[in-house]
């Protein structure tokens, strides 16, 4: 039988800081420095998958921590191919860009009204509460 905090455990809802459609930067690893947006969030893992602009075809980003699967060829007539595709980066490897000034932010929570917003801690500005990729 499971204990109560073992419970309290398994119930507890997970909440990150970052959402899909946030302008990010990555703080660390083999992408350290380049900037995307987040594509897809799991709060159960504390992964994101972050993509880039892609000048060339706007429609296909490019995947930031991309690893390389190699897929041969099956059948005569088929052709291997080596496939970029985006890995998941820990949250904790990631900083939200301030709207106000582009440079990494920390990024918290406060009441306004009735509703708790994010807000970025460096120039204070609200983050929006459904962030949407647009293109600028």
């Amino acid at each position: 039988m499971p204990t109560k905090a073992e419970l309290k455990q398994q119930a507890k809802h997970i909440k990150l800081k970052v959402r899909t459609g946030d302008k990010v930067v990555i703080i660390a690893g083999k992408d350290k420095g380049q900037q995307g947006f987040i594509a897809a969030v799991s709060p159960k893992e504390s992964k994101v998958i972050v993509l880039q602009d892609n000048p060339e075809n706007a429609e296909q980003p490019n995947p930031l921590n991309a690893v390389i699967k190699h897929f041969k060829a099956k059948h005569q007539g088929q052709r291997s191919a080596r496939i970029r595709i985006p890995a998941a980066i820990h949250v904790s490897n990631v900083m939200v860009l301030d709207p106000k000034s582009g440079e990494a932010t920390r990024i918290g929570r406060r009441k306004e009204g009735d509703k708790i917003v994010r807000y970025a801690k460096k120039s204070g500005t609200t983050l929006a509460d459904k962030a949407t990729y647009t293109k600028d």
